[in-house]
């Protein structure tokens, strides 16, 4: 195996993710000025979140089959392409309809990106390796969701919220620089094999149908909980804490400190302690954390010490998902199969937001952030109860009972 090929391939998915990041959490310190200036309710606002994380679903699905088809690297491309110019086009919507539609799109795009990404650096990786290489990967979520609190720190402090909100959306157009940087340097990784005919199907068959239905409901577990949080943190800061919005966006450091170290140790427990110990820690965590964030920490200062834990968990929770759904899925199916259980739960979680903003309307907005989050994080750990444990395998070429 080619070392620099590796390192390369490594870069390259992480670029993408970080910037599949910073595009999604433009949206997020935006939603406040959105509000106001389409004078929409907090349920109209998660809606447009809902808009992009369901279609994401249909993105994942789709791009994770062309990928089995067509390759990672080639696919890859694709999606940061597509997510980079909705994102920007965002910026010009003159009403919410106009806008919904483009998120939506959007969503095709980011959701492709993880699903391609995580395949290629799986097939890259060693098994001993494979959990923490893709939790470095999965870092580079916290970097881009820096990125997008510094833009949004800047911009506010200098321009009106009105026209602030458009400018964090036209930035979007940045992550299609990386294009540049994977066409020349990144391959596909040598055991990969194109497809003859699409893949999907494949994830149904007998041999995998439990695998799936019971990989795709850890997903929706993860991620409800993580959207359900982290869409409305802004919200929350500014609204039922009553901080300033550059304010709360200070807070929101210390959240992604604790997300970035979460990413990268979480990596290493994974291949330490095994995948399901890995995913059940941090799901029980997060659900503690959620509440006592939201209701327990009163004082601003208690932030400073509850952020970092909360953004740990919450986050670290994900690096688990590249190497565990990769060593699920056989080669043949790999794409498709991380696609679709990833991206269903992205898609499912999609309805979080939503749901978050319709309670909001009877009760406080952390009431209902702490009761999503808590009923996801434990279907997560009902998941895990029905999957095996994968760490220290290699990457099966062929489905399980089938002739090679």
């Amino acid at each position: 195996m080619s070392v620099p090929a590796a390192r390369r391939a490594m870069l390259a998915s992480s670029l993408g993710w970080g910037l599949d990041a910073f595009d999604f959490y433009l949206y997020v310190y935006a939603l406040p000025a959105i509000l106001v200036s389409f004078s929409l309710s907090r349920s109209a606002g998660g809606l447009l979140a809902t808009y992009t994380l369901v279609t994401s679903a249909a993105g994942g699905i789709a791009m994770g089959t062309l990928a089995d088809r067509i390759g990672r690297r080639r696919t890859l491309m694709i999606s940061i392409a597509w997510y980079a110019l909705f994102t920007f086009l965002c910026g010009f919507a003159q009403t919410y309809a106009q806008l919904a539609v483009l998120r939506g799109l959007e969503g095709f795009g980011l959701g492709a990106e993880w699903a391609v990404g995580s395949v290629l650096i799986a097939e890259w990786s060693q098994a001993a390796r494979r959990g923490r290489n893709l939790g470095l990967v999965q870092s580079a979520w916290a970097i881009g969701w820096l990125a997008a609190n510094v833009a949004f720190q800047i911009i506010f402090s200098i321009f009106a919220p009105t026209a602030g909100w458009r400018l964090l959306f036209f930035l979007g157009a940045l992550p299609a620089l990386a294009l540049l940087y994977i066409r020349r340097d990144v391959d596909d990784a040598p055991r990969f094999r194109p497809q003859r005919s699409f893949t999907f199907a494949g994830i149904f068959r007998p041999a995998l149908v439990r695998t799936t239905v019971f990989a795709s409901l850890l997903a929706i577990g993860a991620q409800t909980g993580y959207y359900a949080l982290f869409t409305w943190l802004p919200t929350y800061l500014t609204v039922q804490r009553h901080m300033a919005a550059v304010t709360s966006g200070s807070y929101l450091y210390l959240v992604i400190a604790g997300a970035f170290a979460g990413y990268v140790s979480a990596g290493y427990f994974n291949d330490r302690f095994g995948r399901r110990r890995t995913f059940a820690l941090f799901a029980i965590c997060s659900a503690i954390m959620v509440p006592l964030y939201l209701y327990v920490v009163a004082a601003d200062w208690q932030l400073l010490v509850a952020g970092p834990l909360l953004g740990y968990f919450a986050s670290g929770i994900f690096s688990g998902f590249g190497p565990y759904l990769s060593e699920l899925y056989p080669d043949a199916v790999r794409g498709a199969g991380q696609g679709f259980c990833y991206n269903v739960g992205r898609g499912v979680a999609g309805l979080g937001p939503w749901l978050i903003g319709w309670l909001a309307k009877a009760y406080p907005i952390g009431s209902a952030m702490t009761a999503v989050a808590i009923g996801a994080y434990a279907l997560a750990v009902i998941a895990l109860a029905f999957l095996p444990e994968t760490n220290g395998m290699e990457l099966s070429q062929q489905i399980p009972g089938e002739a090679a």
